[in-house]
């Protein structure tokens, strides 16, 4: 087996072992990431109605990005995502880091949300 598909299984591994930790409620939803090597996404949901509240990606036609696979690009979704969030009386939120390290990208994130107002 090669090399990128041993890490594909050890990170959803990872994930699986997160998201039986992690769930999202309505009072604390679950602020999920997902990093592709050119995007990062970010959705906070509620798992007990199964419902997306809010959600931004480097895709997002609002952000005008010249770069997408960069921690400022993955900084600059965390902010939006933190604004939507707290419109839709969003607060806390609970981090599913997806079974990515918390660094670089996910960490850039993660600190511009906090920054932005989210509490996790």
């Amino acid at each position: 087996m090669n090399k990128n598909a041993q890490k594909d299984i050890r990170r959803s591994r990872r994930r699986i072992g997160i998201r039986k930790r992690i769930s999202g409620t309505t009072t604390m939803p679950r602020l999920s990431i997902y990093k592709s090597l050119n995007h990062m996404y970010a959705q906070i949901i509620d798992d007990l109605s199964g419902k997306t509240l809010a959600s931004a990606s480097t895709v997002d036609k609002e952000l005008k990005l010249e770069k997408t696979g960069n921690s400022s690009a993955a900084a600059a979704v965390g902010e939006v995502l933190a604004k939507r969030a707290t419109a839709k009386g969003v607060s806390s939120v609970v981090f599913d880091r997806g079974g990515f390290k918390y660094h670089g990208r996910v960490k850039a994130l993660g600190d511009a949300a906090r920054k932005a107002g989210l509490k996790f």
